[in-house]
């Protein structure tokens, strides 16, 4: 298909979320002199921790470069997991066994924290325990995938069971896996209704929130932070730093240990429902085992699907990832080559160097962010500990607090190294598959 029939009549480059719900709400508050807490950044971390110390009563200012969730926190895939990326065996190499139990128990307080946060607030955003189907993508991985769910930790075994490849066209209708498994506790949600629940609980809590208010300098003296913004200066007891993949050279030290990379998703004009029920049978959430992450699901009504990647280093024209993606989402559901695209949109996640979110204090700023693309859960259970944290409530304490958070001395904010990264990790992927399909072959 040329790429000009690519997109629909209607193709929009704004998340299909925003349809939904329509960024921003009319939100922006003028930036008041003074403040016990300032808050840079106003996703789910930075709202999360917000509601937090307004609720010890705390006079609480977030401010934003942009309007309220415009970030990733309302483009994101919608995807909630458990999801700390280094395994059990590898954190007990770097710390102990004891405290590669207290990391991975996080991940798990983090699911159980948004599940009762959205209970307790009644917020309506399509959350549903759908579970997560995690392809492998070639029968080493599919192996790889199993001995590591056979050797979990006794004392905390994550619920989990592998789909052979003789069966895994009941979690999927692609020729493209071998096998997989399914993580039944994964969920999904539409992102921007629950910022939009988490902005209405922060508001009722009494949060002053401006956006369009860049923040280009914060200096300290004494015991006061002086915050400078394109609306004024704000004066502040504490500052929280709740920027994550978009982090910028206001807070250096922060900037140095956070990787912006651009993900990208689309969505899929309306399919017919028996097609639906087809290639996602059981309405789950999926990833696969390759190194180049993609993950995609149906969307909340059923009628599309929402396919996300790592298809760019920095693109930012949703009109040029768009077809990279389609060619993706062909390669596994090859039916749907003439199927066109509605939206195409993009935003920024935070990794970091050892592939876990970090929080703490450096030079009297809290910060909280880099959650490595699982932010969801993360960014909301993180950034409530921090909010904690700041008011002294011992409940803020996590197993991540003594973590080192490192950074590269060859690395000031410049992603430069990714894009060879994405060209070896593309490689890698595709040539590894070939040779490991000609040795099953013999």
């Amino acid at each position: 298909m040329s790429s000009h029939r690519l997109f629909t009549d209607d193709f929009k480059t704004t998340p299909y979320w925003w349809d939904r719900t329509p960024r921003p709400e009319n939100v922006d508050q003028a930036l008041p002199d003074a403040a016990d807490v300032v808050i840079i950044g106003s996703g789910y971390t930075g709202l999360s921790a917000a509601i937090q110390t307004a609720q010890q009563g705390l006079h609480t200012v977030v401010v934003d470069a942009e309007q309220a969730g415009w970030g990733c926190s309302s483009r994101n895939g919608g995807q909630v997991s458990t999801s700390l990326k280094p395994t059990f065996q590898e954190l007990s190499k770097k710390f102990s066994a004891d405290k590669a139990l207290e990391i991975i128990r996080e991940g798990h307080n983090a699911m159980d924290w948004i599940r009762g946060f959205i209970a307790d607030n009644n917020i309506d955003c399509d959350y549903h325990e759908t579970g997560r189907f995690h392809a492998a993508h070639d029968a080493y991985h599919y192996d790889w995938l199993k001995h590591r769910i056979e050797s979990q930790p006794k004392e905390f075994k994550v619920d989990a069971r592998m789909i052979p490849v003789d069966q895994q066209q009941e979690e999927i209708g692609s020729e493209t896996y071998h096998g997989g498994a399914v993580f039944p506790y994964h969920a999904s949600i539409d992102p921007a209704r629950y910022h939009q629940g988490m902005l209405r609980c922060a508001l009722d809590a009494g949060v002053h929130i401006t956006g369009n208010c860049r923040v280009n300098d914060i200096s300290r003296s004494q015991s006061i932070f002086k915050v400078a913004t394109e609306k004024g200066e704000i004066r502040a007891k504490h500052v929280i730093v709740a920027t994550s993949g978009y982090t910028s050279r206001t807070t250096p030290w922060q900037q140095r240990r956070v990787i912006p990379i651009g993900t990208y998703m689309i969505a899929t004009e309306p399919l017919p429902e028996e097609q639906m029920d087809r290639l996602i049978p059981n309405n789950r959430v999926i990833t696969d085992t390759r190194k180049l992450v993609v993950y995609y699901r149906n969307c909340p009504e059923r009628k599309r699907i929402l396919f996300g990647g790592r298809v760019s280093l920095n693109e930012t024209n949703p009109q040029i990832s768009g077809p990279r993606l389609h060619h993706e989402l062909r390669n596994r559901f090859p039916e749907l080559e003439n199927t066109r695209i509605s939206h195409s949109w993009m935003g920024f996640v935070g990794y970091t160097f050892d592939e876990m979110p970090h929080l703490g204090v450096h030079d009297g700023v809290h910060y909280c962010m880099g959650y490595c693309g699982a932010g969801i859960s993360l960014a909301s259970y993180f950034g409530a500990c921090i909010g904690r944290q700041v008011v002294g409530n011992p409940e803020g304490k996590t197993g991540l607090d003594s973590t080192p958070f490192e950074g590269r001395f060859y690395y000031r904010g410049n992603p430069w190294f990714l894009a060879p990264s994405i060209f070896y990790y593309r490689w890698r992927d595709e040539l590894l598959s070939r040779v490991r399909g000609i040795r099953q072959a013999k």
